[in-house]
């Protein structure tokens, strides 16, 4: 299976983001459309996503930074070929500093390991393959202190 992941940590909402999925296992190809964002509390965000085998980076993409905006529109899409069951997706919404690093701010899962809303995107994308999924999801703060995120090495 394929696991698209979206990553935040606590149960603190920090805003919401609307995602878009699609499949098509004959081309072997997943769209994520990052659409648009609300009510955060990070004014530079951007969003990253990460194709990941085994744990491990095989792509990065990100969308443009979206200056001085909480409710930003992103309208990006980004394409990966998925050819193999074990690899997995993960997004990261982040904010860029004024040194310009990025602070990864939190994430929201998205996959067959995901609950709630996480799993029924995930479900509803491939019950409608070749068709666009859309849904808000609520994100959440980042890991306090003393609870690593065991994604930090992908940075």
């Amino acid at each position: 299976c394929i696991t698209f992941f979206f990553f935040f940590n606590n149960i603190d909402t920090v805003g919401e983001i609307l995602i878009s999925l699609s499949y098509l296992p004959t081309a072997e190809r997943l769209t994520v459309v990052v659409v648009k964002a609300k009510n955060l509390i990070w004014t530079d965000p951007f969003v990253k996503v990460y194709l990941l085998q085994d744990g491990r980076k095989i792509s990065k993409k990100k969308t443009a930074v979206k200056r001085d905006d909480t409710n930003p529109v992103f309208n990006e899409a980004m394409i990966f070929s998925v050819p193999a069951i074990d690899l997995s997706l993960r997004v990261t919404v982040a904010e860029s500093g004024e040194d310009g690093h990025a602070d990864n701010t939190g994430h929201v899962l998205i996959g067959p390991a995901a609950s709630g809303m996480g799993i029924t995107h995930w479900n509803q994308m491939l019950a409608t393959l070749r068709k666009p999924v859309s849904m808000w999801l609520n994100h959440h703060l980042k890991a306090k202190c003393g609870h690593p995120n065991p994604f930090s090495q992908l940075n």
